[in-house]
């Protein structure tokens, strides 16, 4: 172990899904605290191809064409340590660089880096602004911060080599989005810090729609399915759960009325031990809230998908990290009550995964294969979140875990919250992706601290005017939910 690094101020790391960096070598671990685990490679050397003629492609597209009023900013792209990268740096730069980092891939090989959903933002406010694809796809939050923080400690050296001389940034911000929000939130916690082989000190964070739980994330998909399979008469009595196809066609046979319809999975299509599950699911993913009964049906297929998965995240590791043992089910009474019997009884039945210990521990060569969000930061620093509501693949669940680590780590008051009624994951609108990193550098920068929502009040969440206050209706992007059907806020 690394003794200098794990008690060094190395610099804060990460944002969003992507991240590396070129501060020390391999990272020292707490051995004291906890125990480094030594685990296998995930991928075989030479997997991804980060030379991808499209990647390339569009890359190049992206290096020709400028915003409007913006044609002279410098845009460069290439490869860093085996990850492509973007940077755009205006004519009129500020002297502050913002680091963007990227949501889940999938599991090709192919290594592809988006422009900041907040580009224009950016460029008005003359911010530069760098974005890895990182090195790797899957789920691998640690490539994300590694990737992402070397990006933004070669970008002085970029620049001299693409022809233009620039100063240290004075400023560095990171934001991401869904796994790229595990990715910010990951790059700024002192555990980052003691073991990350690049850290980026960080002057602020601004994680969305992010995996705030860091596993916990998991724990809720494992929970998803064991309690599908409880409700619909099939209950798991292992794990990795067994018999999936069949357990899912009679889970759906006796929860909806009609599950083959896709229109028909909301709530006025399920059986009566279906809004058992469907009140159960409310309370696993954050609790009664505006626009949950809109999104409900739409995410039940993508939530079934987890239903066959080891705990693993898909080799990341190589054993369960999956909890359920903590998971309390409650579909009849409210948050601050009792649990009727009829809970009780299915609590004490139901199966429960237990994680193996080791299963994503500490390392000798730097971060934990999936990154911890402890709520516990490298130094008090402005972070604004945002969310939502509708969102049932990365929940609201994951700010209420946050905000309860970050107040038991004595950071509450350095994380401001906020909420969108928007039914899918993570479809702001380009005023609502502007306005969180905004409201974040604004406090960074003047001392006032932004407006916020409150996530841990249950009364307050389920108020029916929840999330008014910071959206922003608006187009949205291709793919995304158009919000015509959002119940209204009041005048």
């Amino acid at each position: 172990m690394n003794t200098l690094k794990k008690t060094a101020y190395l610099g804060m790391v990460i944002s969003t899904l992507a991240l590396s960096g070129c501060l020390g070598g391999g990272g020292g671990g707490s051995s004291d605290i906890e125990p480094q685990t030594p685990q296998q490679k995930r991928v075989a050397a030479g997997f991804f191809n980060s030379m991808d003629p499209q990647a390339i492609s569009s890359d190049q597209a992206f290096s020709t064409t400028g915003l409007a009023g913006f044609e002279d900013s410098s845009r460069w792209f290439g490869v860093l340590d085996g990850a492509r990268y973007r940077i755009e740096v205006p004519a009129n730069w500020n002297g502050m660089l913002v680091m963007y980092a990227h949501g889940f891939r999938g599991e090709g090989s192919a290594l592809t880096v988006d422009s900041a959903p907040m580009r224009q933002y950016l460029l008005d406010e003359g911010y530069a602004w760098a974005a890895s694809s990182y090195s790797t796809t899957f789920y691998d939050v640690r490539a994300g911060v590694e990737d992402t923080n070397a990006l933004a400690l070669a970008f002085n050296d970029i620049a001299t080599q693409n022809g233009r001389s620039l100063p240290t940034p004075t400023k560095r911000y990171i934001t991401g989005v869904s796994m790229g929000g595990h990715v910010t939130a990951a790059a700024i916690e002192l555990e980052t810090q003691q073991t990350a082989n690049n850290f980026v000190p960080y002057d602020g964070a601004a994680p969305m729609c992010g995996v705030l739980g860091d596993t916990a994330l998991f724990d809720y998909f494992g929970a998803y399915n064991l309690s599908l399979f409880e409700f619909g008469g099939v209950p798991a009595n292992s794990y990795p759960i067994t018999d999936v196809p069949a357990k899912l066609t009679a889970a759906q046979q006796a929860l909806w009325v009609d599950y083959s319809d896709p229109a028909r999975r909301g709530r006025s299509g399920l059986t009566e031990t279906g809004i058992d599950f469907y009140n159960s699911l409310q309370n696993l993913s954050g609790g009664e809230r505006p626009i949950y009964e809109i999104s409900f049906g739409g995410f039940q297929g993508l939530l079934q998908s987890f239903a066959a998965t080891d705990g693993t995240v898909t080799g990341i590791l190589n054993r369960n990290v999956v909890d359920t043992r903590n998971t309390v089910y409650r579909f009849a009474s409210l948050p601050d009550q009792p649990l009727t019997q009829a809970e009780v009884t299915f609590n004490n039945t139901i199966f429960q995964i237990t994680p193996n210990a080791s299963a994503n521990g500490l390392r000798d060569d730097g971060l934990r294969f999936i990154p911890k969000v402890n709520g516990n930061l490298y130094k008090a620093i402005p972070v604004v979140t945002v969310h939502t509501l509708g969102d049932l693949f990365v929940p609201i669940s994951m700010e209420q875990i946050y905000k309860r680590r970050m107040i038991d780590n004595g950071f509450g008051d350095q994380v401001v919250q906020r909420a969108v009624r928007a039914p899918g994951h993570c479809d702001f609108t380009a005023a609502e992706f502007a306005n969180t990193l905004d409201a974040m550098i604004t406090w960074e920068q003047t001392g006032m601290k932004p407006a916020g929502d409150d996530f841990l009040t249950p009364t307050t969440v389920a108020s029916p005017q929840f999330g008014c206050q910071f959206t922003v209706n608006g187009p949205v992007a291709q793919g995304q939910t158009p919000r015509g059907f959002m119940p209204p806020c009041a005048p």
